[in-house]
């Protein structure tokens, strides 16, 4: 029997990455890396990453991948036909959510991740509080489904070239705080309107990062100063010259700029909904996304005053140690070898 797995770079080749694409990119180098025997990468053309390559994703990636034992595909869809998937489901907040996305979608969510998680082979997901949304929204048994959390890259550390980062976004010496995320209705940026103005009364500028997605609902618009999409190579320094990271989503399958900030040592305030109080543990300030007051209030502490900020910055530090994508590569790698020797 092949003991191959063709993994699916679909989303690894998408030109903005986002959680979902740092873990396929990711996932394909570290697999390859861990196993190389064992694991091919297969890419489409970059310009079927998106809508236009579910063709290429249903009927080509098979037959691409027909010497495999196992098609591993790390983006939350996989080739519905086939009887050799592992997949990776991030979430469900398409299904527990619709109105966050846009209609056609949310349909072919609730159309194909059914299908999908009933054919498959192993199911992954991020985070335990994922697992729960996975067993409840689509019936998947628990033990078919396998927790494997996300990693945080080595370059993201307190050493990152932070002035350079700074020159490229055209960003000044004024102390700033960050919030890092698509601009989209569940991460909630609206609220930061309160927080901006205390910042500001501070002396720290609130600065966003992340452009929006067009199969999401848009949010309001962030308050404070819009960056856009920073490119991959500039988040290391941008998180690592922030005064605080906050993420205020109203629902996360696991939460991954949390633990690249407190990786950076940035001090950390996160929502207390999804994945993220799992995710960030005790080494973040944790708050009501929905409470403006205590959002401002712990954002404001966390970018400056010293006595809140060192200890954050200390538990930070050791809570990223623990996410390697190393660990996540071996942890997946022990699903497939359960399945291949099975």
């Amino acid at each position: 029997m092949s003991e191959v797995v063709a993994i699916n770079a679909r989303a690894a080749v998408r030109p903005e990455v986002g959680g979902v694409e740092r873990v396929a990119r990711v996932m394909s180098r570290e697999l390859g890396r861990l196993r190389p025997d064992r694991y091919r990468v297969i890419e489409p053309p970059p310009q079927l990453a998106h809508r236009a390559g579910q063709a290429w994703e249903q009927a080509l990636l098979p037959l691409l991948a027909r010497d495999a034992a196992l098609i591993y595909s790390p983006a939350s869809l996989a080739p519905v036909a086939s009887g050799r998937n592992v997949v990776v489901i991030h979430d469900v907040a398409a299904l527990r959510h619709p109105g966050w996305y846009s209609a056609p979608f949310a349909a072919w969510q609730r159309a194909l991740l059914p299908v999908i998680t009933r054919r498959a082979r192993a199911v992954i997901t991020v985070s335990e509080f994922s697992r729960r949304e996975l067993m409840e929204a689509l019936d998947v048994r628990a033990d078919r489904l396998h927790v494997v959390p996300s990693g945080v890259d080595e370059r993201f550390s307190p050493e990152a070239d932070a002035e350079a980062a700074h020159r490229r976004l055209g960003l000044g010496p004024r102390p700033y705080a960050l919030a890092v995320g698509s601009r989209i209705a569940r991460k909630n940026l609206g609220i930061l309107r309160l927080a901006a103005r205390r910042l500001a009364a501070v002396g720290v500028e609130l600065v966003t990062a992340g452009s929006g997605r067009g199969y999401m609902r848009a949010g309001e618009r962030p308050p404070g100063r819009a960056l856009g999409y920073v490119p991959d190579e500039l988040l290391p320094g941008l998180y690592a010259g922030a005064r605080a990271l906050v993420l205020p989503s109203l629902y996360e399958g696991f939460g991954l700029p949390c633990l690249e900030a407190m990786a950076s040592g940035t001090p950390v305030v996160a929502s207390d909904r999804g994945a993220l109080p799992e995710v960030c543990g005790d080494a973040a300030l944790l708050v009501d996304p929905e409470d403006e007051d205590a959002v401002a209030t712990a954002l404001v502490a966390a970018a400056s005053d010293a006595g809140v900020r060192e200890p954050l910055i200390a538990a930070g530090l050791a809570r990223a140690g623990r996410y390697r994508w190393r660990r996540s590569a071996e942890l997946t790698d022990r699903v497939m070898t359960g399945l291949i020797e099975g």
